[in-house]
Order: structure tokens, then C-alpha cells, then sequence
């Protein structure tokens, strides 16, 4: 993630080494006659009785957290699914490669692993997702990203899981003009990342600031930008009433933190990649429970339903010196819808990529658990747009308590696909 900032300069290079990639042979190793035993077709990602899955993963980098998380949590699916007696048949597996939020490292892992899978359970990283989304398209391998711009619409392949960030933003401002004073005619200001997730999200307050007559003070950032002291000072000196932030969790906590110590006493948003639970335990921790927010497209891992309290027993026995944090659910829905694509191929006796892709265009009321029914029907549109409303909360299971559950603000229904 630290090498975000290469992404735009990296224009050419990645261009180059798509079109190296390109030509790279693709692998069938599928069943010498492309079908199993029960008459199911068969082809890449599937070898003798194994559906191999790709993870293009953050590790090292300032996602880290959120990598670990959600790995670890497909795992978890993984394993029970294998311990149930698999899909058609068939046991899962994962394999896993770190990009360290590194833009050349993602492309290449992507070339690597595209050709011995059948899809991939996890990308994260917009920018990433959206370098390789013309091979994706060819490829026709399934990718669910663990990232929400709004720009990775429109492919049968690449599925958002939940609201896209322009949505989130919208609702994200909705609660602020409902719940926390901000009204017609005052500033807010946006921190957002260069790049497809914070111009993505910056899209959404543009659009919200026309409908609800406010003005955006914008501070683009990028993601070695740790400090935040320039843009509270900046934001200060304007005059905003609150924030929005599109970033990391680091600039969230520097954010608030550096607010509280000037006593800019103001509420702040931050989309769903914003928060991690050990920032409660840092010198911005008492800030952050007083004057932070999250949006969520999901119900939190320490959510009072019957699925969450299970995530939470199973994950916490399988890795039980780990934290638990909303990567956790993003990386079991994310899992979880994959494997209902593959039951419903496996149903129509077609379990190559065509047929996966095509089972999950059937999926229209998904439910994970966690309190957003999820609808894959429409390329061109996010499964959901709704979002749910967190604060930081250390004595909550998972650092975050539901503020207000899940709903879509007036100006999130009307807002089109293309951002109009």
C-alpha cells in the first residue's frame, strides 16, 4: 500500500507489462475430458477434485490489518466448507499471494495466478482491480474485490460486494445532516487518497454537497501522507462544520486525533477501509470514541445477530491471539458468496468459469448474516446501497457499535452509475 503513489506514475510500466503478460499461455487443468464424474463441465482452476481460488492480498502493506483479517477469515470458510464435504464434490483451496499494496506486485501476481484458478475470492485495492479489469474481462475469471469504487462497475466478473464509495459517502453525509448538525450552507471537508478509492468517495460528496447546498473543502492525500496536521490546520482555517475522510486507518486516527489536541471540535466520517479496532489502544483512541464514524456495507463483526456471534466463536478458536475487526466479515461474505456461485453451477452442471460467472448473475438475496441482503443481478450496479453507521467502541466485540442500522439516503437512490 505504500507504493499507492507510484499508481499514476506507473501509467507506462503497467501498460507494458500487460501487454508482456498477455501472452502468456493459459493452463487447463481441468479433467482431461472437461467433465467430472457427475457430468459437470470443467476447466481452469479445477484440478482432479480441487477448486483452486486466488487471494491478491495486502500483508505488509498499510492494509495490512485489513489483509490478515480477511484472509484468515476465507480460510476459516474454507476449511468448515472442506469439513462439510465440499461444493459438487469437490474440496476448496486458496492461494495466497501478498502485494504489499504495490501496483506492479498486484499485476503480477495477477498474471501469475490467473491461469491455475478458477476465480478469485479476494482482491484488495481499487486502483489494482481496476489496472488489469480489461484481462479480467477476457479472463472471465470471477474477482471479488475487497474494494468499493465505483469505477469497477459494469463487468459480469469483477462484483462489488455492498455499496460503492460514492454511495457510502452519501450515506456517510446523510447521517451527518441528520444526526450531527451539519446543515445547508455550511463547509465540509473531504480527505481523500489520490486514486481510484478516495476520488471515487470525493465523487459522493460532490454529489451530496449539490443536492444538500454544501461546499467541499477538499485535501487530497497520498498514502505515505501520515501526518494530518497540515489538513486539520487547512480545514480549520476554512471553516468546515464536519469531515469526511477516504483514506487509511493511520490517517483517520492522525486526523482525529490531531483535531482533538487543537480543539477542532468537529464530527469526522471515515469509509469502511478507515478504522481498525487497534487504533482504540493508540494516544487518538479517547478521540476516536467521541468523534469518530465509520459507514459500513455491513453489520459489524460484533453485531447482535446469530451469524456474527458464530463468525466470532469460530474465528476467535482458530486464531485466538488475533483481533477481531470488520475484516473478518468482509472476507466470510466475500467467501461465502463465492461459494453459493459455485453450489448453483454445480446445480447446472457447469462448473467452468462461464458457468460461475453466469450462477451468480442469479443470486438476488444474499444474506451473509449481517444485516445487508446483497443483489448480483446487475452488472452495472453495487449489490447493495446501503450503509450502516459505526463508532469506535472498545468494549464492543470487534472496536465498533452500531450508531444506525442499515439504510440508503434519498440522494444515494437517485445518484446513476456514472456518478450523475
Amino acid at each position: 500500500m505504500n507504493a499507492l503513489t507510484r499508481a499514476t506514475a506507473a501509467t507506462t510500466a503497467l501498460a507494458a507489462l500487460l501487454a508482456l503478460s498477455a501472452c502468456s499461455s493459459k493452463a487447463k487443468d481441468g479433467d482431461d475430458d472437461g467433465r467430472t464424474a457427475g457430468g459437470v463441465k470443467t476447466g481452469e482452476g479445477i484440478s482432479g477434485k480441487t477448486i483452486n481460488l486466488g487471494v491478491l492480498t495486502d500483508m505488509t502493506g498499510v492494509y495490512a490489518t485489513l489483509g490478515k483479517s480477511v484472509t484468515q477469515a476465507q480460510q476459516l470458510y474454507v476449511d468448515k466448507t472442506n469439513k462439510d464435504g465440499g461444493i459438487c464434490g469437490h474440496k476448496l483451496k486458496l492461494t495466497v499471494r501478498d502485494h504489499g499494496y504495490d501496483p506492479q506486485k498486484a499485476v503480477a501476481a495477477y498474471t501469475e495466478l490467473e491461469p491455475k484458478v478458477l476465480g478469485f475470492a479476494q482482491f484488495i485495492g481499487s486502483p489494482f482491480v481496476a489496472a488489469v479489469k480489461q484481462r479480467i474481462d477476457a479472463d472471465k475469471a470471477l474477482v471479488l474485490p475487497q474494494a468499493w469504487s465505483a469505477n469497477l462497475l459494469g463487468s459480469p466478473y469483477v462484483r462489488v460486494i455492498g455499496s460503492t464509495y460514492d454511495l457510502e459517502t452519501i450515506n456517510a453525509i446523510d447521517f451527518l445532516m441528520k444526526e450531527k448538525g451539519l446543515k445547508k450552507g455550511d463547509k465540509l471537508g473531504h480527505v481523500y487518497f489520490e486514486g481510484d478509492y478516495g476520488e471515487s468517495a470525493l465523487k459522493g460528496s460532490q454529489h451530496m454537497a449539490g443536492k444538500a447546498g454544501l461546499t467541499v473543502v477538499e485535501q487530497k492525500i497520498k498514502p505515505t501522507d501520515n501526518d494530518m496536521t497540515a489538513q486539520v490546520s487547512a480545514l480549520k482555517k476554512a471553516g468546515v462544520k464536519a469531515v469526511v475522510i477516504s483514506a487509511g486507518p493511520r490517517q483517520a486516527a492522525s486526523l482525529v486525533g490531531v483535531a482533538a489536541a487543537g480543539r477542532f471540535d468537529v464530527p469526522v466520517i471515515g469509509n469502511n477501509s478507515a478504522f481498525a479496532p487497534q487504533l482504540l489502544a493508540t494516544q487518538s483512541g479517547p478521540a476516536l470514541q467521541k468523534n469518530y464514524y465509520v459507514a459500513s456495507p455491513t453489520l459489524p463483526i460484533g453485531a447482535d445477530t446469530a451469524a456474527a456471534k458464530k463468525l466470532v466463536a469460530d474465528y476467535r478458536k482458530a486464531h485466538p491471539k488475533d483481533s477481531l475487526d470488520n475484516g473478518v466479515v468482509a472476507g466470510w461474505t466475500a467467501a461465502s458468496v463465492f461459494g453459493e456461485a459455485l453450489k448453483k453451477a454445480c446445480e447446472d452442471k457447469d462448473l467452468t468459469r462461464d458457468g460461475v460467472d453466469k450462477a451468480l448473475l442469479t443470486l438476488d438475496d444474499f444474506d451473509s448474516g449481517f444485516g445487508v441482503t446483497q443483489n448480483f443481478t446487475d452488472p452495472k450496479a453495487p449489490s447493495s446501497k446501503e450503509s450502516v453507521i459505526l463508532q469506535p467502541d472498545k468494549k464492543t466485540t470487534g472496536g465498533m457499535k452500531v450508531i444506525r442500522q442499515p439504510g440508503t439516503a434519498e440522494a444515494a437512490e437517485s445518484l446513476s452509475p456514472s456518478g450523475d
